[in-house]
């Protein structure tokens, strides 16, 4: 019997957590014929090694032109579905989605509504605040008068103090604010990347007025992050431990049965109406769940969930098809670590190590 070929597209294939994206869509090869088209702005992508096909788009700053060329490949290449995996592109993508439908290309994505409340944590609190959801205090500001106000109203300098962009990709922009902090120490003892800083350093960084940052509460706590197939008949919930976390990205993670993490993550999804596979991020306060980011596109380390019995990466898309979805069977005992690898490439060929 001839397997039914699915052809799907892939953005942001530079990011860390490709290969697990690949692995989750590769699993069911022996129903499907899963051909993957990877594509990034950077033409050294690693994503291209594990894609079946790679090409170099324009950046989504250039909107015309990057959709054109979305639109332009996912034509040639009969594509059936685009997997989005960069938050800044989500709401282009949900704004336009009707241009892939023309040419019969559907796009995995909640609606522009769910986009726009769950990309942005300034509007995320919001809704959390709204349906009782436990969530870090908050307070938007947009210059550093406001902000040095706002950090003594959060019990700085004796507390850290979080600031982050509303609207980011990754870790970008997140900072600790820790009088506390010996930088002399860190400068010699550390690797560069820490998240921790002081103020006098984001005085000079910013300088008196800037684009709007969230200040929010410090929770220190057991930090969890959500793995969410929502779709019409169909609803589950991963949460996964956070052990080692390096530049954002969860190096050891555990499956875990929180029934708690569970029912705020459904409230959440309800409440802000996303659907497919997305996640959250909590961190336990007093064994009570906070909500602290939602990222509503495919997770990084979603590949726990595939590995640990879910596969909700593949089973959205083959929902989104009208096609049947796997057999989800959940091990909440599954262990993951990460570790570092790499590609070589010659003129005799690739090496995986």
């Amino acid at each position: 019997m001839k397997k039914k070929k699915i052809n799907i597209l892939i953005t942001g294939c530079g990011a860390p957590g490709i290969s697990g994206t690949i692995y989750s869509l590769k699993e069911a090869n022996q129903l499907y014929e899963i051909f993957t088209i990877g594509t990034d702005t950077n033409p050294l992508a690693v994503g291209k090694h594990f894609c079946d096909h790679f090409e170099v788009i324009p950046s989504f700053s250039d909107t015309k032109k990057y959709l054109d060329s979305l639109i332009s490949i996912s034509s040639r290449y009969k594509i059936n579905v685009i997997l989005p995996q960069n938050t800044l592109e989500l709401s282009i993508l949900s704004d336009n989605k009707h241009l892939f439908e023309e040419i019969n290309t559907k796009v995995l994505i909640s609606n522009k509504e769910g986009i726009n409340l769950s990309n942005n944590k300034y509007n995320l609190m919001q809704v959390a605040e709204k349906i009782g959801i436990p969530y870090p205090s908050y307070v938007e500001v947009d210059n550093i008068m406001d902000l040095e106000k706002t950090l003594k109203s959060f019990g700085w300098p004796k507390k850290k103090v979080v600031i982050k962009p509303p609207l980011s990709n990754g870790s970008r922009g997140v900072r600790i604010i820790d009088e506390d902090i010996d930088l002399k120490d860190k400068f010699f003892s550390e690797k560069p990347g820490i998240l921790s800083t002081n103020f006098e350093i984001i005085k000079l960084t910013l300088g008196t007025s800037f684009d709007k940052l969230l200040v929010m509460e410090y929770l220190s706590g057991q930090e969890y992050s959500v793995d969410i197939l929502n779709v019409k008949d169909k609803k589950i919930v991963i949460p996964r431990s956070r052990g080692l976390i390096k530049s954002g990205i969860t190096f050891s993670g555990k499956i875990e049965n929180n029934a708690l993490i569970e029912k705020y993550s459904i409230a959440l999804a309800e409440a802000l109406n996303l659907s497919y596979c997305f996640g959250f991020q909590f961190i336990l306060k007093d064994d009570i769940p906070y909500i602290i980011e939602c990222n509503p596109r495919v997770q990084g380390s979603m590949v726990i969930s595939t590995l640990g019995g879910a596969n909700i990466i593949l089973n959205s898309i083959l929902n989104l098809l009208n096609e049947e979805m796997l057999p989800m069977k959940l091990r909440y005992d599954t262990i993951f670590t990460r570790y570092w690898g790499g590609i070589a490439e010659n003129g005799d060929g690739k090496k995986v190590i």
